[in-house]
């Protein structure tokens, strides 16, 4: 999945982003750049969003049939159990950019060390460390 959201900014028309070798970790530039990839994704998001109200409105038939009347309801379904998951999504979004105004934005919840560049990169709106996402998901399995 990480990989998936690194291609999704590189889509977007970012490319890596190149720290400079005294740069500071969340630099201005940093935070616009990943400013700039948040706003862009959520963008999109939010055409997604846009695309399937309009499309179940034109697509909304009430068919005679019983099985063409379930498998647009089932279709239905499922593009509204997409549309509800980047709902959530966004949130995520809006909050990573609430952390950039704050400037806290790169920094682990847990530990408070550098989240690190590539990372946020692969995963935007990360909020934990790879140390403490790994024992966050160890914890979670041994929870069941």
């Amino acid at each position: 999945m990480a990989e998936a959201k690194a291609h999704e900014a590189i889509t977007f028309g970012f490319q890596p982003y190149n720290s400079e070798s005294d740069e500071e970790y969340m630099s201005p530039g940093q935070e616009e750049h990943f400013r700039a990839i948040l706003l862009a994704w959520k963008h999109s998001l939010m055409e997604e969003v846009d695309r399937t109200v309009h499309h179940m409105q034109d697509d909304a038939t009430n068919f005679p049939d019983p099985n063409d009347r379930a498998t647009q309801e089932s279709e239905f379904s499922l593009e509204l159990r997409t549309r509800d998951r980047e709902r959530k999504l966004i949130k995520k979004i809006d909050e990573a950019i609430d952390r950039l105004d704050d400037h806290d934005y790169g920094y682990c919840e847990a530990c408070g060390v550098e989240i690190g560049i590539r990372r946020l990169e692969a995963r935007p709106t990360a909020t934990l460390c790879i140390d403490c996402k790994t024992l966050d998901e160890i914890r979670e399995k041994q929870r069941g």
